[in-house]
């Protein structure tokens, strides 16, 4: 038999988790259709192994202890070439890849079929949900300033988002009609969700993965974000890059607690729909030309103006009394945390104590 891969390149904040989780969940049932989703080994899940394999790839070591990544490309490749039938990869760091890089995935699969698959999302939504995320990894950027360095092409999300950029990129190995672009529901429609679409660009049966999934990246908002940029500068988490920083901020704190807050959700100020509005009918018009697949409804791409335009809640201006509020629900979430450790006079501890002190005299 053949074997055909598809290459699931993102782009972030499109669902991808989603779509990763749902493909891990199913992986005997695909493969009893001859569609795998490849790890590295039990303990390993396959969305973690190709996340390893795409940081090999593109020569970066992030997200792990050093080293963590090395010889993941390479076993991924041995894996899909053990293959037939069709090969599902995913991780969304590979949308804004350098041409050689593309070069070397396009040149370590030479003998399949291979198949580009990119997500896309309007920048209404997909922009707040970027400055979000680039703040539970650390960042310390006002989200103004984030948008115009997205609007000037000046971020790593931005040149993930970039539909004519990547494809182009990406698409310079294939031919256009190997190259789907599957266009996010803004809402899910019974039989016309995003897992439906995207089973429709890597041509399989929805039915074959049935167990849905349950994860997602679950958004923050305006007070909770704004709450937890205020940390990152406290804390300089941006350059600190600890391993158990990124775990009591990113996965406790700010996925476990804060998300649970009910201040109002982070959107698109109105001043900047004139310029996402007309980037996106560039985009639109070049995907009419290039004779790439969309999966789903163009249209979808096209942000939608609220109709209450002056409800706009600005992250970068939350009144203190709200983010007291928060602040004291991270702190107490941080303390107890901090105390449920078994050593209580380790580096990690002591430090949470400090900054607990500090959240309290402001």
């Amino acid at each position: 038999m053949s074997r055909t891969v598809y290459l699931h390149i993102g782009a972030p904040k499109t669902g991808t988790t989603y779509l990763q989780d749902r493909l891990t969940r199913n992986v005997a049932t695909l493969a009893e259709h001859a569609v795998h989703f490849p790890s590295r080994s039990p303990l390993v899940s396959p969305a973690l192994f190709h996340f390893r394999a795409a940081l090999d790839l593109l020569g970066q070591d992030w997200g792990g202890e050093p080293g963590h990544a090395k010889g993941s490309w390479d076993a991924l490749v041995k894996r899909i070439r053990r293959r037939t039938g069709t090969v599902v990869v995913s991780h969304e760091i590979l949308a804004p890849a350098r041409p050689r890089y593309v070069a070397k995935a396009m040149q370590d699969l030479d003998g399949s079929d291979v198949h580009i698959v990119y997500t896309a999302r309007d920048l209404a939504r997909q922009l707040p949900a970027a400055w979000q995320e680039s703040i539970k990894q650390g960042r310390k950027w006002r989200y103004q300033r984030f948008l115009r360095q997205a609007e000037h092409g000046r971020t790593w999300f931005a040149r993930s988002f970039d539909l004519p950029s990547v494809l182009g990129t990406w698409g310079a190995h294939v031919p256009p009609e190997h190259i789907h672009v599957v266009t996010v529901p803004p809402e899910t429609t019974p039989g016309d969700g995003l897992w439906e679409r995207f089973c429709r660009a890597v041509r399989i049966d929805p039915a074959w993965g049935p167990v849905e999934s349950s994860r997602s990246n679950a958004s923050l908002g305006v007070v909770e974000t704004a709450v937890l940029r205020q940390l990152n500068v406290r804390l300089d988490r941006e350059t600190r890059r600890e391993a158990a920083y990124d775990h009591l901020i990113r996965q406790m704190l700010a996925e476990q607690e804060l998300v649970r807050g009910d201040s109002p959700r982070i959107t698109l100020p109105p001043d900047d729909y004139d310029w996402v509005e007309e980037r996106t009918r560039q985009w639109l018009e070049w995907v009419d030309q290039s004779g790439v697949e969309v999966v789903g409804d163009v249209g979808d791409l096209m942000p939608v103006r609220p109709a209450d335009g002056g409800s706009w809640r600005n992250p970068d201006r939350v009144r203190p009394r709200l983010r007291f509020r928060v602040a004291m629900e991270a702190l107490a979430a941080m303390t107890n945390e901090a105390a449920a450790r078994p050593d209580p006079d380790n580096r990690l501890t002591g430090r949470l104590r400090k900054n607990a002190e500090r959240l309290r005299s402001r």
